[in-house]
Order: C-alpha cells, then structure tokens, then sequence
C-alpha cells in the first residue's frame, strides 16, 4: 500500500471528503468519522477515558460544547511529507496526522 497516492481531494456540500486514488478507488469519507477516527495521542487518550466513562457511569448527561453543537467541517487539509494529511477541524482540533493508509482504511 506503500505506492499509493490520493490523486484528487474534494470537500462536498454533504460533509463528506471524497478522494480519487492513484489505482482509480474513489471513496467518501464522511467528516465526522474522519475526526472520530483521528489517532493522536490525545484523541486516543480521550476515547479510552470516554469509554471507561461510559462503563461506570449510566444515566449522565454530556454537556456539549458550542464548538460541539455546530456541524463539524474540514477548515484546513495540507500534505504532511509523501504520506500523510494534516487537518484542521472546524472544532479545532489539529494535531492529527492522516497517513494514506488511514484515509485509505476508512472506504
């Protein structure tokens, strides 16, 4: 999976990053899956708290915050080096790398 390359990026209207491979795979990512999906050490850290949350609490209510509440969007998306994306969320967070592997596994 090495040589492959996105070869178009497109944001649509439906929240949904769509992108055209160098083998001719075109595949749409839906935004918000795409964040969920982020592997930073911080979100890695925040969904295992989350989780573990979830396991002992029951009956809480989450509280949102405003960043929270509005439709999550793609503000910024640059290359980082031949093999990744680094992105800025519309909540934004920024710190995660999406290496083409990632975006690839996520058709």
């Amino acid at each position: 999976m090495n040589d492959l390359q996105p070869v178009s990026l497109n944001k649509t209207d439906s929240r949904q990053l769509e992108i055209e491979w160098n083998d001719g795979l075109k595949q749409s990512i839906e935004i918000i899956r795409l964040r969920k999906s982020c592997q930073c050490a911080n979100c890695m850290e925040k969904r295992k708290s989350d989780h573990e949350e979830k396991a002992t609490e029951k009956g809480v209510l989450n509280v949102l915050s405003p960043a929270e509440v509005l439709p999550l969007d793609i503000v910024r998306m640059q290359p980082a080096g031949n093999y990744a994306y680094s992105i800025q969320f519309s909540d934004g967070h920024a710190s995660g790398l999406f290496t083409f592997e990632l975006l690839r596994s996520l058709a």
